[in-house]
């Protein structure tokens, strides 16, 4: 499957399941209520399937995956048969209609602690947060290759992946942040690193890149992955062999044999490149030759070979946790990534995050499409965060979305009588243009910031 067309797969598996539980959620609480339910779609658009149930609930699949609804008995859609008077939304208690318009977002919470319990019982594949390579603050942190970061802010960290979320938070927030670390060595050490000393305008999502930490899963192997016909190389290196040293110094990855390249091809001379190759160890003599990047126009001294692993690392971390035991981790992630998300929001409505952090259906749909290549726990992961994600979004006192209703019945429920038609209008058109701007800045986000 092409990456366009996985792409595009994947999103709609991802909103259909989300959509659906966001619906039912509205669904079953309504018909708990006595709420007369018209029609239960997932997806915008005429219908390409529907049934009807013995209660004349109309079930649909629509053909515009981004969405669905429920729609209700209600006076305000349009005339109600007066046997059916007593099954409209809008003449239940106040109470009822928030527990209706609640419900939505509450089955995605509620999935997102289902998918991440899933996740966890099946057994969580990532990397260790094994640093590899320090430069720049990271270095001046006190970081050293080797360290395992065990917890960031007194947050517990397992992966990579938690550890860069800790990073990524506190570099937004312009604070330090305290890590404990386990060095090489076993010693439990804490750092203090200063991710305050980042410059102004740095890549938000490579904090990490710019702190100067590069995880040890990230770094190459000076091992041969190519040679090219014609090169000092070719007839000496064969693919495979695992460069250790250049004229005596050590080489320990990719990184650290270009340099020595360069110094050692401006001296002049033949080199002798130390490598091992099927367990034995070979010292063989090559002459370092000029060559031009045929992209920026650059000259330096090269062998004409390719090194790296030329594929991902194996996963070297695992979450696993029986069935009963991964109930509380799952609730405590929920918790966490609803508290990261939060987090972003504020940082985004105080300027103290980048608006670019705000992504649409083109990023999600590639996001989707990566998380499903990397496994079913990378993709019950994503499907989470998009739970939580569209949990979150839809309790925004924004009208159009259910906390804009949840606001107006909040609202009612302390003056004692519904906001006036006028009043719900005004707010209907405010909404709308709030998630107009907002999904201009996705799609800005997705698609022309990458062409500009």
């Amino acid at each position: 499957m092409s990456e366009i067309a996985g792409s595009i797969w994947w999103m709609i598996v991802a909103l259909g399941v989300l959509v659906t539980f966001h619906e039912f959620g509205h669904y079953w609480v309504a018909r708990r209520c006595g709420v007369g339910v018209l029609r239960f779609s997932v997806g915008f658009g005429k219908p390409i399937w529907s049934r009807r149930d013995r209660h004349g609930t109309e079930f649909a699949i629509a053909p515009i995956p981004l969405g669905g609804y429920v729609k209700m008995v209600d006076e305000r859609e349009g005339e109600v048969p007066a046997e059916r008077l007593g099954e409209a939304f809008n003449r239940k208690p106040v109470l009822q209609r928030i527990a209706v318009v609640a419900a939505g977002p509450i089955a995605n919470l509620l999935l997102c602690v289902a998918l991440l319990w899933a996740m966890f019982v099946i057994g969580k594949e990532d990397y260790a947060p094994v640093v590899g390579r320090v430069d720049g603050i990271a270095q001046q942190s006190g970081l050293r290759p080797g360290d395992r970061i065990v917890a960031v802010d007194g947050r517990a960290i397992a992966t990579a992946t938690e550890a860069v979320m800790g990073l990524t938070g506190a570099a937004m927030d312009r604070r330090d942040v305290q890590l404990r670390v386990e060095d090489a060595s076993g010693n439990d050490i804490s750092r203090r690193v200063y991710t305050s000393r980042l410059p102004a305008g740095f890549d938000e999502q490579d904090v990490t890149g710019a702190l100067g930490l590069r995880w040890q899963f990230t770094v190459e192997p000076a091992e041969v992955r190519q040679v090219r016909p014609g090169s000092p190389a070719a007839g000496t290196l064969q693919v495979g062999d695992l460069i250790t040293a250049i004229d005596g110094q050590a080489v320990d990855t990719a990184d650290t044999l270009r340099p020595l390249l360069q110094k050692f091809g401006a001296r002049g001379g033949e080199v002798m490149v130390e490598v091992e190759r099927e367990g034995s160890r070979l010292a063989l003599p090559l002459q370092p030759q000029r060559m031009t990047d045929p992209d920026t126009g650059a000259e330096f001294w090269a062998l004409g070979i390719a090194l790296g692993r030329g594929h991902a690392p194996a996963y070297d971390a695992l979450q696993r946790y029986g069935p009963l035991a991964a109930i509380p981790v799952a609730v405590r992630q929920t918790g966490q990534l609803a508290a990261d998300s939060l987090g972003m929001i504020r940082r985004m409505v105080t300027g103290h995050a980048s608006l670019q952090n705000v992504s649409g259906p083109v990023t999600i749909a590639k996001v989707a499409n990566a998380s499903a290549d990397r496994g079913l726990t990378w993709f019950l992961q994503f499907l989470a965060l998009l739970s939580l994600s569209l949990a979150i979004v839809n309790l925004l006192p924004i009208p159009v979305l259910d906390g804009g209703h949840l606001l107006y019945y909040l609202i009612e429920l302390v003056k004692g009588s519904p906001l006036s038609e006028r009043a719900m209008a005004a707010g209907q058109f405010i909404g709308l243009a709030i998630l107009a701007g907002l999904m201009g800045l996705a799609l800005y986000n997705d698609i022309l910031r990458p062409v500009i």
